[in-house]
C-alpha cells in the first residue's frame, strides 16, 4: 500500500473532475465482492465533500476536499481504534482497492492516519467486507506478562499471526515455534494448523495467542515429558551422541520401542523431521489421516532422541496418540512390531500427504501393453493420490500376474508396496520334547526328543515315542502338565498344533489300551484316573465359609487306567502305595512300636504273657504272626530308610517287595483289616470318611467284645475254688489294659495319606459318601492324595520325586535350520495358486477362479523394509519359526530379482546396505522385542533394548530373532561425519563409565 506523506501530496496529475466522478462511481457500482479482496473505508464526510467537488466541475471550487480524512471514524487519534457500531452509508463508504489507489494518488491522505483496509470474508452463505477485525493479545510463553495488541482479519492465516509475533519479539526465523490460544476463561488450545484462517480457528477479539519455542533437548516448555536421567544436573549438562537414546518400556511396549528405534535410524526420514520440513506439509484435512497428530507426536519423539541430551525418553504421549487412532493398540498388551510399523508408516503418510484433494482414478489392466508403459502409468496414478516423504522413501512397485486356469486369461497389474513380507521355508516336521512315565513305579521319568509330522495328530507323537521306548502306542496317553495339575488331556485324534513348544508334555504308559481321554461309561470297563498330590495346611480355613483344611498342589500328577470295580478306597490306597514306591517310604512296625511305647509304657513282659493266655486275647497263631511281622519290620528298617537314597534303586526294589508283603499280610490277616486302616486314615475333619473311626465308638465295640468274653469266664470261676479270685482280678486288669493296647494300635495304624475325589483343577472336593464306597462315577475321574505336612515331611522324598533321566536323544544337538535371505525373496516371487478363501474374479469367465499368481519386483525404494514372516498360521498349525536367516550387512544385490534392469544412467542401482534390525525373542504367546541400528552420524552399530543402549558388533546382528530388516540403497547412504567410537577410548562415548555400556535401568 502506498502511503502519502501529507494531505497535499499527489502521486499523479488527476484527470478532469467529471472523469474522476465517472471512474470512481463506476468502480464502486460494478466491483463485485470476491473472497480475499481488499476494500477500504472512506469517511462519509470526506466522500460527500469529494462528490460535491467533482460535480461542481470547478477545480478552484471552495469545496475542494483535501487529503482523505477519516478522523470522524476513530475513537481516538492515538490508537486509531474504530468507533463501535459504525454503519455503511451513514458513517463510511466502502471503495474497492483500485478506487482507493486512484483517490489516494489524486488527493493523498492526512499524515500518520492509517488506511482502513478491510478484506472480504466468507460468512455462512454470504460474502461480506469485514469492518471490525479480530483484535488479539500476543505474547511469548517465557514472558506472558509482556503482551502486545494486534489486529487480524478473519481471512488471515495463523501463520501470519506467527510471523507478527516473531517480528514483534525478535524471535529467530529458524526457531521452531508453536502457538496456543488462550480464551477469556483461561482454557488453552493448540493452534495446530498454521494454514488455517482466523475465522476457521474460531478466534475472537480479546483472546491471547501464546508462542513457545522448542527446547534444545527436543521438549516443549508447556508439556515437558518425563525424561529418564541420572539427575537434574545431568539433564542440563549431558551431551551424548544424537540418536543413541533409549525408550522407556511403558508396559509391554517393547514392540513399539523396537519399531521406533529402527525408524529413528532411517536417515532420510529422520533428517526430514529434524529439519522441520514436515511443518509445511502437515495435512489437517485428509479424512484418511490423523489431523497431523501422529506426525507431530512422532516428530516430538525423534527430536528428543536426537537432541543428544537424554539417556532415555518416555514416549507416553506418542503411545497415547497411537492408541487413540488405532484402538487395537490401546492398553498395554503385547503386539507385533510389524503391525505397529505398518500403522505408523501409513499414518505418517496420510498426515504428510501433499495431495489435499485426492482425485478418482480408474485403474486399467495391461491388455497386452508393454510392462514399461503399464508400470509408469501405475506409478504416476499412485503419485497423483499419494505424495509424501513416506512414498519418497519407502514405496516400491511390484508386478502381479494372474492366470485363469480355465480360459487362460492373463491379468497384469502393477501395485505399490511399502515393505516386502517374505516367507520362510516351512519344515513339514517338528521336534518335540516330552517326558515318558513308565508303569514301572521304580523307574524315573525319561525325557525324549522325537520328530513328528507338523500337521500330525497326538497318535503320531505316541507312535514316534513307541519306537524309542518299545511300548505300544495304544498304551499311551498324552497330557499337558501345568502348575502340578493336568492343563489338558489330549485325545489321540487331536492335532499336534494344539501343543506348543513351551508346554510341559507328559506321556503316561497305561496297563491297557487307553490311549484317549474318552472312557466308556459301564462299570465293568476301565476308567482313566488322574491323580494329584496335595498338602494340607496345619490350620483350618475358616475364611471360606467352612472349617476344612486348605490344600496346595505339589509334585507331578499321575495317570492310571484301572477297572472300575477297583475304584474303591482300599484298592486305590494300595495301588497308590505301589506307584509311589520310588519316593514314598512306608512306615515299618518298629517306628509304630516306638510310638506306642511312649503312650503305653506301663505294660511289662509278665502282663503280656498273662494277656496272651486269655480267651479274649490274640490266639497263638495270631500272636505268632504279629511277632513275626514286628520282627521282620525291625530287621528291614535300615532297608526302608535307605530306599529313598537318590541312587539306591536296588534298595528301592527291596522297599517295593516290602510293600507287596505288607499288602499280602494285610489281606490275609483277617477280614476288615484294610477297612480299619482306611477308617483310621479318615479321622481328620474334611477328609474322606472310611468307616467308623471315632475313638469313642471303637471303645464301645471293644467293651462289648470284652464283656461277651468275660461273662462265661466269671461263671466258671464261681463254680471253682474261691482262692482263684486273685487270678480273676489279674485277668480283669489284663483285659482293661488290652483295651488300652487296642486304642494304641488304632493310633498306630494311621495311613500315610487320605484320598479325596476332586475337580479337574484339584481345588474343590467332591461329595463321595461314607465308608468303603466306590468313588462317584464319571467319564474322567480326578482324585487327590492328601498329605498331612508332618507325614509328607517324614515319608515323602521331594528330591527323589523330581528326578528324571535324559534319553540319549536329548544329547544330540538340535540342528538349527539356516536359509539365505535370497532364498526367502525367491519364495516371495514363486508362482502360487490362490486359496479357496481368496479367489480371483475372471472378467472373461465371469466367475471366481482359483487362479495362479506370481509376484515380481519392478522397482525398489530408497529404504527397503523386509518383513520375515516368522509367525506361521495355517489351518493345521500356529507356530513361530526360529530359522536363522543369513542376511548380508552390505551389498545385498537385487539385480537378479528385478524385472526392470538397473545400472543405466536413468535407473538407480539395486545394491543395499543394512541400517537396522527389529528382533523378536520368544514364542507365539509372549516375547520381547529389541533392535540393532547403525547411527547415521558415526556409523557405529548399537543394540537397543528399551531404555538400555549398548555398543554392538557386526557379527552379533545376524540371529534367529531377526524379524524386520531395514536396508538403504548404497547411492543414498551418506558417509559418517563423525569418527566411529571404536577408534577412540570407550570412556569418551560411554554413558555409564568404562566398559562401553550405556545402560539405563
Amino acid at each position: 500500500m502506498v502511503m502519502a506523506s501529507s494531505s497535499t501530496a499527489a502521486a499523479t496529475e488527476p484527470p478532469g473532475l467529471e472523469s474522476q466522478r465517472q471512474e470512481i462511481e463506476s468502480l464502486i457500482r460494478d466491483q463485485e465482492l470476491r473472497l480475499g479482496d481488499c476494500w477500504y473505508l472512506v469517511g462519509r464526510r470526506w466522500y460527500g465533500l469529494w462528490s460535491e467537488y467533482v460535480k461542481s466541475g470547478d477545480q478552484n471550487s471552495p469545496s475542494f476536499p483535501g487529503g482523505i480524512d477519516n478522523t470522524e471514524l476513530f475513537d481516538d487519534l492515538d490508537s486509531y481504534r474504530l468507533k463501535e457500531r459504525l454503519a455503511e452509508g451513514e458513517d463510511f463508504i466502502l471503495v474497492p482497492a483500485e478506487a482507493w489507489r486512484k483517490l489516494l494518488s489524486w488527493y493523498g491522505k492526512v499524515e500518520d492516519q492509517p488506511a482502513l483496509e478491510r478484506k472480504v470474508i466468507d460468512l455462512p452463505s454470504t460474502l461480506k467486507v469485514e469492518i471490525y477485525p479480530v483484535e488479539l493479545f500476543l505474547c511469548l510463553h517465557s514472558d506472558m506478562d509482556n503482551a502486545v495488541t494486534g489486529q487480524f482479519s478473519r481471512a488471515d492465516t495463523i501463520l501470519s499471526i506467527q510471523k507478527v509475533i516473531q517480528k514483534e519479539f525478535e524471535v529467530a526465523e529458524d526457531a521452531e515455534p508453536r502457538l496456543w490460544i488462550k480464551s477469556s476463561d483461561n482454557n488453552c488450545e493448540r493452534l495446530r494448523n498454521i494454514h488455517m484462517t482466523v475465522l476457521d480457528a474460531c478466534l475472537s477479539t480479546g483472546m491471547t495467542v501464546i508462542m513457545e519455542m522448542r527446547n534444545a533437548d527436543g521438549t516443549w516448555p508447556s508439556s515437558r515429558p518425563q525424561i529418564m536421567s541420572r539427575s537434574t544436573e545431568d539433564q542440563d549438562t549431558f551431551r551424548g551422541q544424537p540418536g543413541v537414546c533409549g525408550l522407556t518400556n511403558l508396559g509391554n511396549t517393547c514392540f513399539m520401542n523396537s519399531a521406533l528405534q529402527c525408524l529413528s535410524n532411517t536417515p532420510p526420514l529422520t533428517e526430514y523431521f529434524l529439519k522441520n520440513l514436515y511443518l509445511d506439509q502437515l495435512n489437517f484435512t485428509n479424512p484418511l489421516g490423523m489431523k497431523g497428530e501422529i506426525a507431530e507426536a512422532y516428530a516430538d519423539v525423534i527430536k528428543q532422541m536426537w537432541s543428544g541430551r537424554h539417556y532415555s525418553v518416555v514416549p507416553r504421549v506418542f503411545k497415547t496418540k497411537v492408541g487413540h487412532f488405532a484402538s487395537q493398540f490401546l492398553g498395554y498388551q503385547q503386539h507385533d512390531s510389524q503391525e505397529l510399523l505398518s500403522f505408523l508408516l501409513d499414518g505418517l503418510h496420510e498426515d504428510l500427504n501433499r495431495v489435499k484433494n485426492k482425485e478418482y482414478i480408474e485403474l486399467k489392466d495391461a491388455d497386452g501393453r508393454p510392462d514399461q508403459e503399464v508400470a509408469e502409468e501405475a506409478w504416476c496414478n499412485h503419485r497423483r493420490r499419494n505424495d509424501s516423504v513416506i512414498v519418497d522413501t519407502f514405496h516400491g512397485l511390484f508386478k502381479s500376474t494372474l492366470v485363469c486356469p480355465e480360459c487362460r486369461k492373463v491379468s497384469v497389474t502393477f501395485d505399490p508396496f511399502c515393505y516386502l513380507s517374505v516367507p520362510l521355508p516351512v519344515s513339514k516336521e517338528r521336534v518335540m520334547e516330552v517326558f515318558f512315565v513308565s508303569l514301572d513305579p521304580l523307574a524315573k521319568p525319561v525325557q525324549y526328543r522325537v520328530v513328528v509330522p507338523k500337521a500330525g495328530r497326538v497318535m503320531d507323537l505316541c507312535t514316534a515315542l513307541s519306537q524309542a521306548t518299545n511300548i505300544s502306542a495304544e498304551k499311551m496317553v498324552v497330557a499337558d502338565v501345568f502348575n502340578h495339575r493336568f492343563y489338558r488331556i489330549y485325545h489321540a485324534d487331536e492335532s499336534l498344533s494344539l501343543i506348543l513348544d513351551r508346554d510341559d508334555i507328559f506321556v503316561y504308559e497305561l496297563n491297557s489300551s487307553s490311549s484317549t481321554a474318552d472312557q466308556v461309561e459301564e462299570e465293568d470297563e476301565e476308567v482313566l484316573l488322574a491323580v494329584y498330590m496335595r498338602e494340607r495346611s496345619h490350620y483350618r480355613d475358616y475364611g471360606s465359609g467352612g472349617n476344612n483344611y486348605s490344600t496346595s498342589l505339589f509334585g507331578h500328577p499321575l495317570l492310571m487306567a484301572l477297572p472300575w470295580a477297583q475304584c474303591t478306597r482300599d484298592g486305590l490306597y494300595q495301588l497308590f502305595l505301589q506307584r509311589l514306591a520310588r519316593y514314598v517310604r512306608q512306615p515299618d512296625p518298629t517306628e509304630e512300636v516306638e510310638e506306642e511305647e511312649e503312650n503305653c509304657s506301663e505294660e511289662n513282659d509278665d502282663e503280656e504273657e498273662i494277656y496272651k493266655n486269655q480267651t479274649n486275647g490274640l490266639s497263638g497263631d495270631e500272636a505268632e504272626e504279629e511277632s513275626e511281622e514286628a520282627g521282620t519290620s525291625k530287621s528291614e528298617e535300615p532297608s526302608q530308610q535307605n530306599s529313598v537314597h537318590p541312587e539306591g534303586e536296588e534298595k528301592v526294589e527291596e522297599g517295593e517287595e516290602k510293600v507287596e508283603e505288607g499288602e499280602e499280610e494285610s489281606n490275609s490277616g483277617g477280614g476288615g483289616t484294610d477297612e480299619g486302616q482306611l477308617a483310621c486314615g479318615g479321622t481328620d475333619e474334611g477328609q474322606l470318611a472310611c468307616g467308623g473311626t471315632d475313638d469313642n465308638s471303637q471303645d464301645a465295640v471293644d467293651g462289648e467284645q470284652a464283656a461277651a468274653a468275660e461273662t462265661p469266664g466269671k461263671k466258671e470261676e464261681e463254680d471253682e475254688e474261691e482262692d482263684d479270685r486273685e487270678n480273676g482280678k489279674a485277668v480283669a486288669q489284663a483285659k482293661k489294659r488290652m483295651k488300652s493296647r487296642r486304642r494304641c494300635a488304632e493310633k498306630r495304624k494311621k495311613l500315610l495319606f487320605s484320598i479325596q475325589a476332586v475337580n479337574s483343577n484339584g481345588t474343590m472336593d467332591r461329595s463321595t459318601g461314607d465308608g468303603n464306597s466306590d468313588l462317584p462315577f464319571s467319564t474322567q475321574l480326578y482324585v487327590a492324595i492328601d498329605w498331612d505336612p508332618d507325614m509328607k515331611k517324614k515319608y515323602y522324598n521331594d528330591t527323589e520325586a523330581e528326578k528324571y533321566v535324559k534319553d540319549k536323544s536329548m544329547d544330540v544337538p538340535m540342528q538349527q535350520t539356516t536359509v539365505h535371505l535370497q532364498e526367502c525373496i525367491g519364495l516371495f516371487t514363486n508362482m502360487e495358486t490362490l486359496e479357496d478363501e481368496n479367489p480371483w474374479y475372471c472378467p472373461t469367465c465371469k466367475k471366481h477362479q482359483l487362479a495362479t499368481k506370481k509376484l515380481d519386483l519392478w522397482s525398489l525404494p530408497e529404504v527397503l523394509i523386509i518383513h520375515l514372516k516368522r509367525f506361521s498360521y495355517t489351518k493345521y498349525s500356529r507356530e513361530k519359526l526360529d530359522t536363522i536367516v543369513e542376511f548380508p550387512l552390505r551389498n545385498l544385490d537385487f539385480s537378479n530379482f528385478l524385472l526392470r534392469k538397473t545400472g543405466t544412467d536413468s535407473e538407480p542401482p539395486s545394491t543395499y546396505d543394512l541400517i537396522a534390525v527389529s528382533n523378536h525373542y520368544g514364542g507365539l504367546r509372549d516375547g520381547h522385542y529389541t533392535s540393532y541400528a547403525r547411527n547415521k552420524d558415526n556409523g557405529q552399530w548399537y543394540y537397543f533394548d528399551d531404555s538400555k543402549v549398548t555398543y554392538a558388533k557386526e557379527e552379533q546382528i545376524v540371529t534367529n530373532a531377526a524379524y524386520l530388516l531395514f536396508y538403504q540403497r548404497q547411492d543414498k547412504i551418506r558417509h559418517p561425519v563423525l569418527p566411529s567410537p571404536e577408534n577412540h577410548p570407550a570412556s569418551s562415548t560411554n554413558h555409564d563409565g568404562p566398559g562401553g555400556a550405556m545402560e539405563v535401568d
